[in-house]
């Protein structure tokens, strides 16, 4: 297993992100007493690598630990086990400056535009907030360079004194924006940036997103349910299924040569209009991460199952220049 994560390591050169296996547990507790009971393993020895302006595409069904992944490297979910390091810094045991430094490095755009933005701030406020806390400009220069960044999300400059309530979806999620490049971050958490908008405005913010990165040559975590958004701005892609990476390669090999069947699945559940044929379909409900099934957590619902899937962990083996956890493919 550790000689494959590294296989991996080496699939990506000029690393910013290296993950290795990271868990993030939640505590169960019942009784009088608040005892620990169990865990739900959210984020379940997790091992992946994201280059310098390198965009990763994590999908999976809602509820494989997708957004806690995220939400864990930021630092705002903790880490049960495994390490974090970002441009060579393990981010374990930061304290004062540097893990303050790091925190500028790293950003995130939340799903809901309109929910993560202050409603009592004014948009120029919540763009320029964070330059002022961490003194990156004096204010008269932040606001500049705030009017700066709106105009280059495409938002005009009469929208500096308005607030979150009077613009659409998409006008919020360009200022959500606006607010994570404000920082001059190296790393973004995108977290199902545009699954809340409509079809057209989320090819909108997604070419944004693209024409950010070769400007500033930043990096993305890029996490959405939706393999056709994500095969159009992603580099590479992890597929989560219970808490696990199941299988993680190019884009042209996951979706034109998906191995695992949950990829396979997935791949099958995105509508090609004029296309037709047997399609694959996932049955079942998916199995608690506080209780995940023996073997393969995913056999239970997969078409192919087999004796050793029952028993066996499968480990994430190279195959084909990919990366696959299953016992049926050699």
């Amino acid at each position: 297993m550790a000689s494959e994560q590294r296989k991996q390591s080496t699939m990506v050169e000029n690393k910013l992100l290296d993950i290795r296996n990271l868990e993030t547990w939640f505590p169960v507790k019942r009784g009088i007493l608040s005892r620990t009971v169990g865990h739900v393993k959210a984020v379940d020895g997790v091992s992946l690598v994201i280059g310098k302006g390198e965009t990763l595409g994590l999908v999976g069904e809602s509820g494989c630990g997708k957004t806690t992944l995220g939400r864990s490297l930021l630092g705002l979910e903790r880490i049960h086990g495994g390490e974090i390091f970002f441009d060579g810094t393990n981010l374990h045991g930061l304290t004062g400056n540097v893990l303050r430094d790091v925190r500028r490095r790293m950003q995130m755009v939340f799903q809901d535009p309109l929910s993560s933005l202050n409603p009592r701030m004014s948009v120029l406020d919540s763009v320029t907030e964070g330059m002022k806390a961490f003194q990156l400009s004096n204010a008269r220069e932040c606001d500049e360079k705030g009017l700066s960044l709106l105009k280059e999300v495409g938002l005009s400059g009469d929208a500096l004194f308005r607030y979150p309530h009077e613009f659409s979806g998409g006008q919020c999620q360009r200022i959500s924006i606006a607010r994570a490049l404000s920082m001059r971050p190296d790393f973004i958490v995108c977290d199902e940036a545009v699954s809340a908008l409509d079809v057209s405005v989320q090819a909108q913010v997604v070419n944004l997103l693209i024409d950010l990165q070769e400007k500033y040559g930043q990096s993305y975590l890029f996490i959405s349910h939706d393999l056709s958004v994500v095969s159009h701005i992603a580099d590479h892609i992890a597929v989560m299924y219970l808490g696990k990476v199941v299988e993680y390669g190019s884009v042209s090999a996951i979706i034109h040569t998906p191995l695992h069947p949950y990829t396979q699945a997935l791949i099958d559940a995105v509508p090609v209009p004029g296309k037709q044929g047997k399609k694959r379909v996932i049955k079942g409900e998916t199995p608690s991460p506080m209780s995940p099934p023996s073997g393969c957590p995913f056999h239970p619902r997969c078409p192919e199952a087999e004796t050793i899937c029952k028993s066996q962990v499968p480990e994430l083996k190279s195959l084909s220049g990919c990366l696959v956890s299953c016992h049926l493919r050699h």
